[in-house]
Protein backbone atom coordinates (compact mmCIF):
# COMPACT_ATOMS: atom_id res chain seq x y z
CA UNK A 1 0.00 0.00 0.00
CA UNK A 2 1.05 3.74 -0.79
CA UNK A 3 1.62 5.88 2.62
CA UNK A 4 1.81 9.61 2.73
CA UNK A 5 1.49 11.42 5.91
CA UNK A 6 1.72 15.37 5.54
CA UNK A 7 1.40 18.10 7.61
CA UNK A 8 0.71 22.05 6.55
CA UNK A 9 4.60 22.25 6.68
CA UNK A 10 5.85 19.45 5.13
CA UNK A 11 5.98 15.72 3.64
CA UNK A 12 6.57 13.79 6.38
CA UNK A 13 6.43 9.94 5.17
CA UNK A 14 5.73 9.18 1.84
CA UNK A 15 6.63 5.17 0.74
CA UNK A 16 4.90 1.79 1.08
CA UNK A 17 3.60 -0.15 4.10
CA UNK A 18 1.89 -3.72 4.87
CA UNK A 19 -0.34 -2.24 7.57
CA UNK A 20 -0.80 0.84 9.00
CA UNK A 21 -2.17 1.85 12.56
CA UNK A 22 -3.97 5.03 12.80
CA UNK A 23 -5.62 6.65 16.23
CA UNK A 24 -8.96 7.25 15.61
CA UNK A 25 -11.51 9.18 17.30
CA UNK A 26 -13.17 6.41 18.53
CA UNK A 27 -9.94 4.09 18.87
CA UNK A 28 -7.20 2.97 17.00
CA UNK A 29 -7.49 0.85 14.00
CA UNK A 30 -5.53 -0.89 11.74
CA UNK A 31 -5.68 -0.70 7.80
CA UNK A 32 -4.48 -3.64 5.27
CA UNK A 33 -4.10 -4.47 2.06
CA UNK A 34 -7.99 -3.55 -0.01
CA UNK A 35 -9.32 -2.07 2.96
CA UNK A 36 -12.88 -0.83 2.51
CA UNK A 37 -12.56 3.03 1.47
CA UNK A 38 -12.82 5.29 4.63
CA UNK A 39 -12.34 8.65 5.74
CA UNK A 40 -12.28 8.92 9.48
CA UNK A 41 -10.91 11.82 11.94
CA UNK A 42 -7.73 11.56 13.95
CA UNK A 43 -6.54 12.28 17.55
CA UNK A 44 -2.96 12.80 18.83
CA UNK A 45 -1.05 9.35 19.22
CA UNK A 46 0.56 7.40 17.02
CA UNK A 47 0.82 6.14 13.49
CA UNK A 48 2.24 2.82 13.25
CA UNK A 49 3.95 1.71 10.23
CA UNK A 50 5.10 -2.03 8.98
CA UNK A 51 6.97 -2.71 6.10
CA UNK A 52 7.48 -5.59 4.23
CA UNK A 53 11.04 -6.32 5.69
CA UNK A 54 9.46 -6.44 9.11
CA UNK A 55 10.64 -2.97 9.90
CA UNK A 56 8.29 -1.44 12.05
CA UNK A 57 8.37 2.75 12.20
CA UNK A 58 6.29 4.96 14.65
CA UNK A 59 5.68 8.49 14.29
CA UNK A 60 3.25 10.80 16.48
CA UNK A 61 0.90 12.90 14.79
CA UNK A 62 -1.33 15.85 16.77
CA UNK A 63 -4.81 15.36 15.50
CA UNK A 64 -5.70 15.14 11.47
CA UNK A 65 -7.79 13.29 9.29
CA UNK A 66 -7.05 9.74 7.06
CA UNK A 67 -8.26 9.03 4.20
CA UNK A 68 -8.24 5.38 2.67
CA UNK A 69 -8.97 4.74 -1.05
CA UNK A 70 -7.87 2.01 -3.82
CA UNK A 71 -4.66 1.00 -1.26
CA UNK A 72 -3.61 4.81 -0.67
CA UNK A 73 -3.43 5.89 2.57
CA UNK A 74 -3.42 9.66 3.43
CA UNK A 75 -2.59 11.23 6.50
CA UNK A 76 -3.17 15.07 6.95
CA UNK A 77 -2.05 15.90 10.35
CA UNK A 78 -2.21 19.43 11.98
CA UNK A 79 1.53 18.49 13.12
CA UNK A 80 4.19 16.33 14.09
CA UNK A 81 5.02 15.65 17.60
CA UNK A 82 8.47 15.45 18.25
CA UNK A 83 10.28 12.24 20.28
CA UNK A 84 11.41 13.72 24.15
CA UNK A 85 14.15 11.60 24.51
Amino acid sequence: MELNIITPDQSVFNGTATSVTVPGCAGSFEILKDHAPIISTLEDGNVIIRSHNKAVETIRIKGGVVEVLNNKITVLAEGVIADEN
